[in-house]
């Protein structure tokens, strides 16, 4: 009795078709024609960005300041879901409402200009309030902390 050995042959090929791909013929046939659409738009997606640009170099789009700010909670950690209301400080009434994400993060675009605005929110009980000095076009960030 002889035992031959023999040798296995790794065999690596690039496919551009997946191996699941006869298992779901409709869904591979629906990533194809995504795949050449999506490769057909790039170009215009391209132009559409780069008039984008044209439009904000033309000044067609009013400027504005952006604040933005983190809910924190008692616990220093940040707050999901919490009602964030912005007014002017010479106002009484909220002008803005926002809600904070899931990183506990909100932001509210307001009008260019020297303006003091106040920020507040409440969540079961506990309240915060801070006050943000916007004068030019920036991003002016801050944080609510709970308490």
């Amino acid at each position: 009795m002889t035992t031959t050995k023999r040798k296995r042959k790794t065999v690596i090929t690039l496919s551009l078709v997946p191996r699941w791909f006869p298992l779901f013929p409709r869904m591979g046939m629906r990533i194809a024609v995504f795949s050449l659409l999506m490769a057909s738009l790039g170009p215009v997606a391209a132009r559409a960005s780069a008039g984008d640009l044209l439009v904000q170099a033309r000044g067609d789009e009013k400027p504005y300041a952006v604040i933005f700010g983190t809910v924190w909670g008692p616990d220093d950690k940040p707050v999901y879901g919490v009602k964030v209301k912005i007014r002017r400080e010479s106002e009484k009434k909220a002008r803005w409402e926002v809600y904070s994400d899931h990183h506990g993060e909100f932001g509210q675009r307001v009008p260019v200009g020297k303006a003091e605005y106040v920020a507040w929110a409440d969540s079961m009980g506990h309240k915060s309030s801070v006050t943000i000095h916007v004068e030019y076009d920036e991003r002016v960030d801050t944080g609510l902390h709970l308490k």
